[in-house]
């Protein structure tokens, strides 16, 4: 129970704090019990992008854990301050990130060009945000080069574990198994049905990627692709000790040339980013028509100083592949279909966002968890990038409204995903100008043509 009770129809209580609107748990809502469960098993998505700063920054395991650490309360920050989605990474942005990061030694030069690029992420979201132009800059972009943007992601996500050398190789059980199971549960249009039928499948649902990642961890060590864990009691120590050698501060700041090498990958991240902003707006219009006892406030611009501030707390305490993003979609989806069923089901929005990560953070610190998790890191990652990738392609198709603009968002995707953002994007603008670009008055003459279904074999999921 909260100290401070919200009136019916009344947007939650709140502390003002300038543009912000501070939330904490037991003053102003109650402790949410199924947050909690599903917080302390996919807190381990969160300690997935473990094996990205080992590989492709040189970080030990522990210092990485404080990496991971200083992400856990990037991640409160949102819903304290009065956003109501659960945060997450830049999620569809990782492979062109790592696209990025490999022109560069693991090591200071890597972090170095990684602080460079978070750096400028900051500056985006901030100018974006401080001045309200954020959703004009996106509409300037046509269809087709976000489009492009959105299946260069899918593309790069999925390839990178399906190649050669990716995960799929070394694990091929254990992944197929659990994407099978997540992707039924998330996407399937037969899965929803149960769920409109049968009280056990609702309940599965409520969990999201919960079920599929347990069954493909099970599986793992079932077969033998993951090593059993050594189970250790105690608390978790983040090596902040030697945290402090792999920060800009000791390593040393972007070079000029880095940042000029960013800048490509970091306009790429904001677009993607600003789609999650969408798809979040999306999420709560669905349920929130249906809770009349609560008023929900989404201030974008809130969502873009908020993002540029865990952005900048990245580029100097942590720098992140994942970069800070406004939406973990796959538990926005799942606090937001719980939050449908009335205030005895979820008190307000903020409770279930909140108590969420909150609770994340503070599994991070539980030896027990974290050991019993750690051999299976690598497919927490894996999943998660494979329904990114899934999600990217299907919203990107989305995007395109006649065979012009799919044929240059598939060859943008196809570069984008194989030589980086650079090349994908300077595609992706010169194929727009060379083909598809008319004059207004030609614009107006010959209105665009829309995609025939049956001549160009497009499917609508």
């Amino acid at each position: 129970m909260a100290l401070i009770q919200r009136k019916h129809g009344e947007e939650h209580p709140y502390w003002p704090a300038g543009p912000f609107k501070i939330r904490l748990p037991f003053i102003h809502y109650r402790w949410e019990w199924p947050e909690t469960v599903q917080a302390l098993i996919m807190f381990v998505v969160a300690m997935g992008m473990i094996p990205l700063l080992e590989k492709y920054l040189g970080l030990p395991y522990d210092v990485a854990l404080a990496y991971v650490v200083v992400c856990g309360i990037g991640f409160i920050l949102p819903n304290m301050l009065g956003v109501p989605y659960v945060p997450g990474w830049i999620t569809p942005a990782i492979p062109v990130v790592v696209l990025y990061l490999k022109d560069f030694e693991p090591g200071p030069e890597a972090i170095k060009a990684l602080v460079g690029l978070q750096l400028l992420v900051t500056l985006i979201f901030f100018v974006l945000g401080i001045t309200r132009l954020g959703s004009k800059l996106v509409d300037m972009f046509p269809d087709s080069i976000k489009g492009g943007i959105l299946l260069g992601a899918g593309i790069a996500a999925i390839t990178g574990e399906i190649s050669e050398g990716g995960r799929l190789a070394n694990t091929p059980v254990s992944l197929i198994l659990g994407f099978a199971v997540t992707a039924w549960v998330l996407f399937s249009l037969s899965f929803r049905d149960w769920v409109d039928e049968h009280r056990w499948a609702r309940i599965v649902a409520s969990y999201g990627m919960v079920p599929g990642s347990l069954i493909a961890m099970a599986i793992g060590w079932g077969v033998g692709e993951y090593p059993l864990p050594d189970v250790q009691f105690g608390i978790s120590s983040p090596n902040f000790t030697d945290w402090w050698n792999y920060l800009p501060f000791t390593v040393g700041w972007p070079t000029l040339e880095m940042l000029w090498m960013a800048i490509p990958t970091a306009i790429i991240a904001y677009i993607i980013a600003f789609g999650d902003i969408i798809v979040g707006q999306t999420l709560l219009e669905r349920v929130d028509h249906l809770r009349q006892d609560e008023k929900i406030e989404v201030n974008v611009d809130r969502v873009h100083l908020i993002t540029a501030m865990r952005n900048l707390i990245h580029a100097f305490f942590a720098p992140y592949p994942g970069l800070a993003g406004p939406l973990f979609t796959g538990a926005m989806a799942t606090i937001a279909e719980r939050y449908r069923y009335g205030r005895s089901a979820m008190d307000t929005i903020y409770s279930g966002a909140g108590v969420f990560w909150i609770v994340a953070l503070l599994a991070i610190f539980m030896l027990p968890l974290v050991t019993l998790f750690k051999p299976v890191l690598p497919i927490a990652l894996s999943l998660t990038l494979l329904i990114t990738g899934y999600l990217c392609i299907s919203v990107g198709v989305e995007q395109i409204r006649n065979a012009t603009a799919m044929g240059i968002a598939g060859t943008m995707g196809v570069v984008l995903a194989v030589y980086g953002a650079a090349f994908g994007l300077a595609t992706g603008v010169i194929l727009y100008f060379l083909l598809e670009h008319r004059g207004k008055k030609h614009a107006r003459d010959k209105p665009e043509e829309p995609i025939d279904v049956k001549e160009d074999a497009v499917v609508e999921s």
